[in-house]
């Protein structure tokens, strides 16, 4: 009797495991939901965001009805009102601290594994943008956001463009322009990193560290200011802002420096002459300096304050995957993050991406904090201008460094 006991009992208790782990094993069906979300427009062209966002819906109909509104998302709008801003929005990869700081991207969690594998794993400089202490707060959109060298070929041969101040006399002898945007301070970098100075970004005190007005190091601050003047005082040169170049490349723009974004349109403008390369040298203190640059990764996040976290981040994440990067590169020049994407063979074919890679030697991640932005934008637009007031090179180096290193205020 106590036999058939144990046997009666085991019985029931190995049935009541196998039915408990039946339930484990079956996912809880999801509720199905109405909601809506706000996604900003630079993530992609609108009709490649109202196609892959339609795609989505219809992925998920059987889950949940999706309205959504695209609109414009000023980048330093976010930090200033947060609970205003696109539940999905993209920024530029040197924005994420100080979001990151004050509490505003959300925690990627699902799929994670899988969002940092296509990017090329978690030591691949594409996730490192993204993370934090080990987390991950954004989806990698695009690589290689930098500038290097656009050159019409019909003035210019290869060695021709190894030199700034080659491209300038061509430029003035032929009666068009050589152009860069000096009132940004991002191309800015490009002649104070190129001497060797240095800007970056101090985490633990939340401040960038400058040293452009620099008076005791091999190439001072004001080295690179007049050489600046000495560009922009050329007859072939002409201050241009970036949004202007294209229109220019039709008219009297034969070189100029820009991003992948201009690609498509410049290729448009000049034809079988297009061309890309890495930048030239400029001259400084009667030597060759190698032109730096900026680059960094455009990444997609999710707002920490949406009220749908889990469909904006399944959104997120569809609108970044390999079809919707080379989609955008496709109609916008710029290269994917997705390691799949990257090596197909239409984006290894296209000169601005081979001139991004020959200029990699020489491009450093965008890493800097908002206090530069105006600051190193007023200087450049008076070295554009040729210095009107004629103001000491070195109280206008000190004053831009001054508001440069001003501390970020966090929340």
């Amino acid at each position: 009797m106590k036999k058939y006991l144990s046997v009666m009992l085991s019985a029931v208790l190995f049935a009541s495991m196998t039915a408990g782990c039946s339930k484990q094993e079956e996912a809880p069906a999801e509720e199905f939901e109405n909601i809506h979300l706000t996604i900003a427009s630079d993530l992609a062209p609108e009709d490649i965001l109202v196609e892959q966002i339609t795609k989505f819906q219809e992925l998920n109909a059987d889950k949940v009805n999706l309205n959504y509104t695209i609109k414009d998302q000023q980048e330093d709008n976010i930090l200033k009102s947060p609970r205003q801003a696109s539940d999905i929005f993209c920024i530029a990869n040197d924005q994420l601290d100080e979001l990151y700081q004050n509490h505003i991207l959300m925690e990627i969690t699902e799929n994670k594994d899988a969002v940092i594998a296509s990017v090329g794993g978690e030591q691949s400089t594409a996730a490192q943008t993204s993370m934090r202490d080990g987390k991950l707060y954004g989806y990698p959109l695009s690589s290689g956001n930098g500038y290097f060298l656009y050159y019409n070929k019909a003035y210019f041969s290869e060695s021709d463009i190894a030199q700034l101040d080659t491209i300038l006399d061509i430029s003035a002898k032929n009666g068009k322009k050589f152009t860069m945007d000096f009132s940004s301070g991002w191309y800015l970098f490009s002649f104070f990193k190129g001497a060797g100075l240095n800007l970056e970004y101090n985490q633990e005190k939340a401040a960038n560290i400058c040293n452009w007005n620099a008076t005791n190091t091999e190439h001072t601050g004001v080295s690179v200011a007049e050489s600046l003047l000495n560009i922009t005082g050329h007859e072939g040169f002409a201050y241009y802002p970036n949004s202007e170049f294209v229109a220019h490349a039709a008219d009297d723009v034969i070189a100029g420096v820009s991003g992948q974004w201009h690609a498509e349109e410049l290729a448009a403008a000049w034809g079988d002459n297009y061309a890309a390369a890495k930048l030239p040298t400029y001259t400084l203190d009667g030597e060759q300096a190698q032109m730096a640059s900026f680059t960094g990764y455009r990444i997609v996040c999710v707002n920490a304050y949406t009220e749908h976290a889990k469909w904006a981040s399944r959104l997120a994440e569809y609108l970044t995957n390999e079809e919707t990067q080379l989609k955008r590169f496709a109609s916008v020049g710029q290269c994917p993050a997705n390691v799949s994407a990257a090596n197909s063979d239409e984006v290894k074919a296209s000169p601005a991406v081979a001139a991004t890679a020959e200029q990699a030697p020489y491009a450093y991640i965008q890493h800097v904090a908002d206090p530069f932005w105006d600051a190193s934008g007023e200087f450049g637009l008076t070295m554009a201008e040729g210095n009107p007031k004629n103001e000491n090179l070195q109280n206008l180096l000190d004053r831009m460094v001054g508001k440069i290193i001003v501390p970020v205020k966090t929340k």
